[in-house]
């Protein structure tokens, strides 16, 4: 799943199995994934609308979200219940206005309608304590829905997707209350409800919840409780993200970078900590090379999308938009990061061909980014084509060959007077000199 060293095949390995990794590795590069920290679409990207004019989510996006929402908020079992038939339908609906008339219908037929409150919650609210009023009551019609059906699970195939759907339901639901505590200052709150949630649903792994236990307790600044959670998450066997990796280097960055010099660095070597923190560095920004331009502020960030492509411009600015603070935070970090992070490409001359310590770099980012993102932002592209200055040479010197042949043919005695001319003013400068 994205970069992890356990799938790699042997040298020795038969030709079809290698080119079977190689179809999922690229099955796995290419895939896009839902966004951990994506924000509220009527309490964040409609009021950023509101303020610029400018559409941050593109139709792609939304489009993704939307089945998203079809695979976490539907089951098969809908038509049982009118309300939960009339939010299949808002579900699918692309126009908005006519999703949020759809969910005032579900909550007519239905009080207690829990996808009926999510959806007002993320389109209609425009603010996050408004949102948060409306999840609360989501939360409320959720878990007796969730309840009543833990208790009919084992009756039939329809009653365990029933089921299913209402877990998702109820995770959902807690997770963006978690997340509306975080916006409101209530850190401490969001943590609790993270943890819980991770400890009642431990399958829900795949919905990356540490990725926002990670953002929060960096905000505590509870270093020691975030290097737990990576022991836990930093695996060989997992997948990874720019959140882990470049958190991981923060980790390392932080016990250092308060007294780092480069002069001081220059005379005397790197120290055994330094060493440590360089070489996280590296790793960072192999698995992600676009983070580092919006932490060091030499692009400028947007709204991050609803969904991001790993190792892709779309999830450096997811990364960079909520943590670029915890970097500014600690003393030197962003200077360490400044120093080191180019040196990186001197272990990956071709990045595309061979890696260092992860897969070589999916060719495919550059077009499912210009998919994800607005067409307003400058999509950063790994690695740069830049042709060496031999080619631009030679190539204009064979322009200006071909354009001196052609105008020679058109006009041979206006050229002939014109070369005469050249020929006496070079000949004046050599005698001159």
């Amino acid at each position: 799943m994205g970069g992890t060293e356990s799938s790699i095949s042997e040298p020795g390995a038969p030709s079809s199995n290698r080119e079977g990794e190689n179809s999922r590795q690229n099955f796995s590069e290419c895939k896009v994934w839902r966004n951990p920290l994506n924000l509220f679409r009527g309490a964040e990207y409609r009021r950023y609308t509101w303020v610029t004019g400018k559409e941050p989510l593109t139709y792609y996006d939304m489009n993704l979200s939307a089945q998203d929402h079809q695979t976490f908020f539907t089951c098969d079992t809908d038509f049982l219940r009118p309300s939960d038939t009339v939010m299949q339908k808002a579900w699918r609906e692309r126009n908005p206005p006519a999703r949020i008339k759809a969910a005032y219908q579900a909550l007519e037929l239905n009080n207690d309608c829990a996808t009926a409150y999510v959806l007002l919650a993320e389109e209609e609210a425009t603010t996050i304590v408004d949102a948060e009023r409306l999840f609360k009551q989501a939360l409320k019609a959720g878990e007796t829905i969730y309840r009543r059906s833990q208790q009919c699970q084992h009756q039939s195939p329809q009653h365990e997707a029933q089921l299913r759907r209402d877990t998702n339901v109820l995770v959902y639901i807690k997770r963006r209350l978690a997340m509306c505590a975080r916006k409101l200052g209530r850190i401490k709150e969001a943590v609790k409800i993270m943890r819980d949630l991770m400890k009642e649903f431990p399958p829900f792994t795949m919905l990356n919840i540490h990725e926002n236990l990670l953002e929060s307790l960096l905000e505590l600044q509870a270093y020691a409780d975030v290097q737990a959670v990576l022991a836990k998450y930093d695996d060989i066997s997992l997948p990874k993200s720019a959140a882990i990796c470049y958190t991981a280097a923060l980790l390392k960055t932080r016990t250092v970078s308060d007294k780092f010099s480069p002069e001081t660095a220059c005379r005397r070597g790197l120290s055994t900590a330094e060493i440590n923190a360089v070489e996280a560095i590296h790793r960072a920004v192999e698995f992600n090379p676009h983070v580092p331009k919006y932490l060091l502020e030499m692009k400028s960030l947007i709204l991050p999308p609803e969904h991001i492509l790993k190792r892709g411009d779309s999830e450096a600015i997811a990364y960079a938009f909520f943590h670029l603070q915890h970097w500014k935070r600690i003393e030197g970090a962003l200077n360490l990061l400044q120093c080191t992070w180019e040196g990186t490409f001197r272990m990956i001359p071709y990045p595309l061909e061979k890696g260092h310590l992860f897969y070589p770099y999916p060719s495919c980012t550059e077009t499912a980014d210009r998919e994800l993102l607005p067409t307003f932002h400058h999509v950063s592209v790994y690695p740069k084509k830049e042709l060496p200055f031999f080619i631009h040479f030679t190539a204009g010197l064979c322009s200006s060959t071909a354009m001196i042949a052609f105008l020679t043919h058109q006009f041979p005695e206006i050229m002939g007077v014109f070369a005469k001319a050249v020929s006496m003013i070079s000949r004046t400068c050599v005698e001159y000199l």
